[in-house]
């Protein structure tokens, strides 16, 4: 304590603080010898000591304590200072080096406690990878890595690859056993690491519908009771029982799991029990099945559950029950908060933002799809039970709506309303009149079931051609929902009957614009186009409704005959190519290929698809004449026969269909076949000439007596045409001189004209000869046999031979007598 000064309280306390202290005074170094020489010394390089408490070895330099006194410290032992110089003589060296200090630390040097100034640290020492322990952490890496891309393969649907890189994983992780057990480190097995290899194994087998090894991979995992809670699986092997039709099995190993899950895991325990209803549903059992979804909407009450308990008891025709299920559908809480909280309602652009961010993310989005399911499964019970729960189907679908006006879905009441008219009218006509007075009644509601409505009637009407009304309604529709795009097609096709097809079409745009995916609209705006012959916009439409509608054949159709006009016939072959796909027994598409192929001079595919288009509609006139021409053409007349014969059942008031089928067995060398088919023709049509022609020259060159007969009948006929022929001509003339005398003169001569039409024609019938008495003309002239073949000319045989034959006939130059002639 003798060294230590305390402050005197009357002292300065800031004193001491301009004192010079010689010791740091470093301008003359330079020139001190004992400094030099200390310096080029080992003991130069010793670093600089410390201030330490009394008892060690420092300098004598004063120091200044916090009260700003100065006190000097001596040194330990009497030890001179470094550096000084004592009696003369220079202090001796003490040390090569000082331990733990580097030579470089010299005076000036820069502060760098780290030691960056020493470079970049050296590489760190790699693993020794032929580590057993090594080993095996990094093949237990390799496994988690296929199993998660086993799970990214999954996720994109790749689920072959998927069972590839589970498979793999399998052996890796087999491998990774053996090794540890080499290593005699059984102990520390990974058994989640197994656990996840054989889970995932199972799920890719599952997936890629391979049940029987996915259920061997299940029950390796259930039967080893290292593993935790390996009974839920059976959940897994339940679900993959129902798929294969097993119900039986599916229950048992859903009961199994059932038993296995504790009370605390209430909403699986809840699925579970949902799934046995199910089966049992399936197997037919509906009072099983109501037993597990009654315990479910007690403890639990969901839609979907509620759905299927409605469906059971309708199954089993418990009016009551299903009035009480439907009641507990429609009070099912579905969890979903206000839509107010959607709504901007502040002007606080940071809370607007907010709102616009939640207003269509995911789950505002689910909680939609919650409410349109919800309704989408009351509106099916509300139609499914309507009729069973009451006397009629009014008064049960009335029931309901009431239930639903007093329940949260208010919006629903109106909906039903309408799927009641729409209910009447599937009814045929029974209940039309019902129909329509039950949409009327919305035409003083909100908009939207107005325009609804409005809708449902302007289709009703355009259905029934009331163009009119179907007008009137679609204008009311369109006032009360301007983007209501089936008001705006009605209106467009209520145009479109009137031929205003520029007009129509901007209706169809415009509903195009409210709603894109309108198909009504694209594919009648497509057929606007080509009404208007804007072809190429027509196409265009219809490609694009391809794109949407794939298998349409109606699509396809138009597509098909916008390229026939288009003038590009391959094309519309292969677009009649894919309707034939879907619809592969379509008559007119085939005839229509038949029709193409027919123009590109491919008889024999034209022959194929009449043929098939004659199997499934052996009624179509242009296919029958068609084939029928066809075997004329190549010369098989008695193959032409049947069509034509069929084609004089659809018109038998047609006569030209029996004179071809008369000059077919002409031709096919049967005249007496022939000659019956004419006889049958005169008798059905005794004034047709043509066939009256034939009989003349077949009768002629039969040598038939009954030539004569026909013979006159013939002269009767074309005198009676020429009379008709005439009295025609003089109508004229006397209509032509009547207008051109006036109005008044045209009254007179009519009436006597008409007065005297029945007496001028009585007086030529008269005339005539009897049936008996041989007919004579005015005017003798010649008696006209000729006819035209309806088939054409007949094609010539094709020579046979380059050189005609020259008949050597030793009687060819005598007369031949009447003895020698035939009978």
């Amino acid at each position: 304590m003798e060294n230590v000064h305390l402050a005197v309280e009357e002292d300065d306390l800031y004193s001491g603080y301009n004192d010079y202290n010689p010791t740091f005074d470093s301008e003359e170094l330079e020139n001190d010898v004992g400094f030099q020489q200390a310096v080029r010394t080992s003991h130069g390089r010793r670093p600089p000591m410390t201030a330490k408490f009394p008892g060690t070895a420092i300098g004598g330099r004063p120091l200044v304590s916090s009260f700003g006194s100065r006190i000097p410290m001596a040194s330990s032992m009497g030890r001179p200072m470094t550096g000084a110089v004592q009696d003369g003589a220079a202090r001796p060296m003490t040390a090569v080096r000082a331990a733990g200090y580097s030579s470089s630390l010299t005076r000036g040097s820069t502060f760098d406690p780290l030691g960056q100034s020493k470079g970049p640290a050296p590489p760190l020492e790699a693993k020794n990878e032929d580590t057993a322990e090594e080993k095996i952490k990094i093949l237990e890496k390799k496994v988690n890595d296929l199993i998660e891309e086993s799970c990214m393969a999954q996720s994109i649907g790749a689920i072959q690859l998927a069972l590839e890189k589970a498979k793999e994983a399998g052996r890796k992780e087999r491998a990774l056993i053996r090794q540890r057990e080499q290593s005699g480190n059984t102990e520390h097995i990974n058994l989640d690491l197994t656990y996840s290899v054989l889970l995932n194994l199972a799920n890719q087998y599952a997936n890629n519908e391979m049940y029987l090894e996915a259920l061997n991979s299940y029950q390796v995992i259930v039967k080893n009771k290292m593993f935790s809670n390996a009974g839920r699986l059976k959940v897994n092997m339940a679900n993959i029982y129902f798929k294969q039709k097993n119900y039986p099995k599916a229950i048992k190993f859903y009961r199994m799991a059932l038993d296995q899950i504790s009370n605390a895991h209430k909403e699986l325990r809840i699925k579970i029990m949902q799934n046995i209803g199910v089966v049992f549903v399936r197997l037919g059992q509906y009072s099983d099945a109501i037993t597990s979804f009654e315990h479910i909407m007690i403890e639990s009450p969901n839609i979907k559950t509620g759905f299927n308990l409605i469906l059971c008891y309708y199954a089993i025709g418990d009016r009551e029950r299903m009035k009480k299920a439907f009641q507990k559908l429609i009070s099912v809480p579905l969890g979903i908060d206000d839509e107010d909280k959607y709504l901007s309602t502040s002007d606080d652009p940071s809370s607007n933002m907010v709102t616009e961010a939640i207003k269509n993310d995911r789950l505002h989005q689910m909680e939609r799809d919650l409410k349109v399911l919800a309704e989408k499964y009351i509106m099916t019970a509300a139609k499914l039970i309507a009729p069973a729960i009451e006397t009629s189907f009014a008064s049960g679908f009335d029931w309901c709506v009431d239930m639903v006006k007093s329940s949260q879905y208010v919006e629903l009441a109106n909906d039903l309303e309408i799927n009641k008219a729409i209910t009447y009218l599937r009814q045929k006509d029974f209940n039309q009149v019902s129909a329509v007075e039950t949409l009327k009644t919305f035409e003083k509601k909100d908009s939207r079931v107005k325009s609804a409505a409005a809708t449902n009637l302007s289709f009703l009407h355009f259905l029934e051609k009331d163009y009119d009304q179907a007008d009137r309604y679609a204008d009311l529709a369109m006032n009360a929902d301007r983007y209501n795009p089936a008001a705006l097609i009605n209106k467009g096709n209520t145009v479109f009957v009137k031929k205003d097809y520029e007009k129509a079409a901007e209706f169809y745009k415009e509903a195009l614009r409210n709603d894109s995916s309108c198909t009504e609209a694209l594919y009648n705006l497509g057929l606007s186009y080509k009404r208007l012959n804007r072809l190429e916009e027509g196409l265009d439409c219809f490609q694009k409704l391809h794109a949407i509608l794939r298998n349409s054949a109606q699509v396809m159709y138009q597509l098909a005959h916008l390229y026939e006009q288009l003038g590009d016939p391959q094309q519309a072959i292969e677009w009649l190519m894919q309707v034939i796909s879907v619809t592969p027994t379509d008559p007119h598409v085939l005839a229509k290929l038949g029709k193409l192929h027919d123009d590109e001079g491919d008889k024999s595919q034209a022959f194929q698809y009449y043929s098939e288009s004659f199997r499934y509609f052996p009624s179509n006139i242009d296919v029958i004449e068609w084939l029928g021409a066809y075997y004329i053409e190549t010369q098989f007349c008695e193959k032409a026969i049947q069509y034509f014969e069929r084609a004089t059942l659809i018109q038998p008031t047609q006569v030209k269909w029996q004179l071809i089928v008369a000059s077919c067995y002409r031709r096919s060398g049967n005249y007496q076949k022939a000659l019956e088919t004419y006889k049958e023709i005169h008798r059905r049509f005794p004034e047709n000439v043509e066939c009256l022609r034939f009989l003349v020259r077949l009768s002629t060159d039969m040598g038939l007596k009954e030539v004569q007969e026909y013979a006159t009948k013939l002269k009767k006929v074309e005198k009676m045409k020429e009379l008709r022929e005439q009295r025609v001509k003089s109508g004229r003339e006397n209509s032509a001189r009547g207008r051109r005398e006036g109005s008044t003169g045209s009254a007179d001569s009519g009436r006597s004209s008409s007065s005297s039409k029945g007496e001028r024609l009585s007086t030529k019938m008269r005339s005539l000869p009897g049936s008996n008495e041989p007919y004579e003309t005015s005017s003798p002239k010649e008696l006209d046999a000729s006819y035209a073949d309806p088939l054409g000319p007949q094609m010539e045989r094709p020579k046979t031979g380059a050189k005609k034959l020259v008949d050597e006939d030793d009687f060819a130059d005598e007369d031949l007598g009447d003895d020698l002639l035939p009978e």
